[in-house]
């Protein structure tokens, strides 16, 4: 695992071509293709309105917004209906009447009201930049994409030991790994910033209304339909969020992940994929939460077999070479921090390198306690959705320019 970590974490860096290929180019003229922005917001009174301020700043000239409330939260929805009373020709509240809630009932919802060539989707908690839409729309028209997924960022990096981790976490997934997944032919789309043309979101059936992780099973299924994918990162056109808010909190959010990868693999749609390396990545990609799931079981045993019996030297030696490749690739993310705080204005102390590091295993206890609870979770048949609250920690600090 730590070495299929360091392959993708890698892959941006090969050579400067592939850095430069990453990004997105400079919109050339003005845009050509409308846009329909759904965001919906649950119990997302803290941050919906700044978000949708956010929005409304775009430079692109064609865009709409759809905030999607739930019938049964009234303080999110007074928010969403005085941000559209502040600018009614670009904003429409829609509003979700299912009695279970979750982010993908919401999303088709709103889909039937789109009037964009475009679908946007973003979280409640995003600040979006003000040339986004202009940046994807170029990436439209000059690749004949059918998906542009963006970059997401989370920012507040000093906010905890683990909040560190998860923003470079964060970068590496955005940063290298998508595009990995785009230049294979299979990609898990991201939950936000990601655009797809309405009328093959519309052929596709829209989002999985049962699936947790709705945006890695949409793009799972276009990659089987053979629909072209276009990754584009570029620092001064991520979506900026937060890392949630309590070790609960990102426990719950891992799981929820973990556990629609599995309900993903299970659906076997990736096995329409078209070649053989793309269904060994496509499986390999969507059963890490078991592998997650056995290295969070197999840890105890672990520390158990070292300490107890007498095994000779030789075998100890051989047992100790996976740790040279997780050693090298700490080593990687100390490098990637340093490229994180460069790209973002952001001042990396000693101290966040001391943290990176000393948190690592911690952080990949916690996230082996994830796998395990989605897996059990699957098996047990739960799949209720787990909120992450969010209250905005990205918006302020010391170290996140203005």
């Amino acid at each position: 695992m730590a070495a299929f970590t360091l392959w993708w974490q890698m892959h941006a860096w090969r050579t400067p071509e592939t850095l430069a290929a990453t990004r997105f180019h400079p919109p050339s003229g003005e845009g050509a293709l409308s846009f329909s922005l759904l965001v919906p917001a649950r119990h997302e009174q803290a941050v919906l309105e700044h978000t949708v301020n956010r929005l409304l700043e775009s430079t692109h000239g064609d865009f709409e917004v759809l905030v999607i409330i739930g019938h049964d939260d009234p303080e999110t929805a007074e928010v969403a209906r005085r941000v559209a009373a502040t600018a009614p020709d670009r904003v429409r509240v829609i509003t979700d009447t299912h009695e279970k809630k979750n982010k993908p009932k919401a999303l088709n919802t709103a889909l039937p009201h789109c009037r964009g060539e475009v679908v946007g989707v973003f979280d409640a908690e995003d600040q979006v930049h003000p040339e986004l839409l202009s940046h994807v729309d170029h990436a439209f028209r000059s690749t004949g994409a059918d998906v542009v997924q963006g970059g997401v960022q989370l920012i507040n990096f000093h906010s905890s030991w683990y909040s560190l981790r998860n923003c470079l976490e964060y970068f590496f997934w955005f940063r290298s790994r998508l595009h990995l997944h785009a230049a294979k032919g299979f990609i898990p789309l991201g939950g936000n910033t990601v655009f797809v043309r309405t009328e093959v979101l519309r052929e596709a059936g829209g989002w999985d209304p049962d699936c947790l992780a709705e945006d890695c099973d949409l793009g799972v299924r276009l990659s089987s339909r053979g629909k072209r994918v276009v990754v584009a990162y570029d620092s001064e056109m991520v979506t900026r969020e937060e890392t949630p808010g309590s070790l609960m909190s990102l426990l719950k959010q891992r799981t929820r992940w973990n556990q629609g990868f599995l309900q993903v693999y299970r659906k076997r749609d990736w096995r329409q994929l078209p070649s053989l390396p793309q269904r060994m990545l496509a499986r390999y990609t969507l059963m890490t939460p078991f592998m997650q799931a056995f290295t969070g079981v197999i840890i105890p045993i672990d520390i158990g077999i070292a300490l107890l019996p007498d095994v000779p030297v030789g075998v100890t030696i051989v047992a100790f070479l996976p740790a040279i490749t997780a050693l090298v690739t700490f080593a990687f993310e100390v490098v990637g921090l340093h490229d994180f705080g460069v790209q973002y204005g952001l001042r990396v102390r000693p101290v966040h390198y001391a943290k990176l590091v000393a948190g690592g295993p911690f952080y990949q206890l916690l996230l082996a306690g994830a796998a395990v609870r989605a897996v059990w979770r699957e098996q047990r048949g739960r799949s209720d959705w787990e909120l992450t609250r969010h209250v905005g920690a990205h918006l302020t600090g010391e170290d996140v320019p203005a």
